[in-house]
């Protein structure tokens, strides 16, 4: 098995933790639709998001429209920043792994399936991203996970051949395309942290656990 030189975090669900159910209702105030109206029309256009075929003015439309409405400006202002709230309960245990890698001097990057108001409020909120040394967001390739490319492109980003990073994603999909891609991966379970660590022993990678950089001869 090749040397890590790299570790690339999925966002969703591995450096952030489940949606925020306050950030949720306040969709479905701002809306006004019912839980089932939301959920579908939501989830409907979210891949042409993640890719830029929509860009969030047009996404929330699509929304609409798929719920048989339409919303104000107001409402789409309400509903972005509502949005962008709904992804912002992060994950301490990865944070805090993600962190002692850049101080042990592992190059870490973000793969992330992500629209263009979503990535613009992330970057607003937290100075932590900064730390990575590159963040592929699908939506300014105009190309997401699994796409083969968007890996290829993180993998150039990171100034890193594939077979030299492990690419951590929540998804299965994701995990196996990021294989093809020659990556390292592992399937992230966030209601689990203590499986990924085991699979990271499992794997001779448990010294990147608890880096330095002795450990890793940077």
């Amino acid at each position: 098995m090749d040397s890590i030189q790299a570790v690339l975090f999925d966002y969703g669900m591995v450096l952030s933790g489940p949606p925020d159910p306050t950030a949720w209702q306040r969709m479905r105030s701002v809306s006004g639709l019912t839980e089932e109206a939301l959920h579908a029309a939501y989830w409907a256009y979210r891949h042409d998001y993640d890719r830029d075929t929509l860009n969030a003015l047009s996404y929330w439309s699509h929304v609409a429209a798929h719920a048989g409405t339409a919303f104000s400006p107001q409402q789409v202002a309400g509903l972005i920043a509502a949005d962008v709230d709904l992804w912002t309960q992060l994950n301490p245990p990865m944070l805090a792994w993600a962190r002692s890698l850049q101080q042990a001097n592992i190059r870490t990057g973000i793969l992330s399936n992500i629209g263009d108001a979503m990535t613009e409020g992330l970057l607003a909120k937290f100075d932590w991203i900064s730390a990575f040394d590159h963040c592929t967001w699908s939506y300014s390739l105009k190309l997401a996970k699994p796409e083969a490319a968007i890996y290829h492109c993180a993998a150039d980003g990171l100034k890193t051949p594939p077979t030299n990073i492990l690419f951590i994603d929540d998804r299965v999909e994701n995990v196996e395309a990021a294989r093809a891609a020659g990556m390292q991966s592992i399937q992230y379970h966030f209601a689990d942290h203590a499986s990924f660590e085991n699979e990271m022993h499992a794997r001779g990678l448990g010294y990147l656990l608890c880096p330095t950089p002795a450990q890793t001869g940077t």
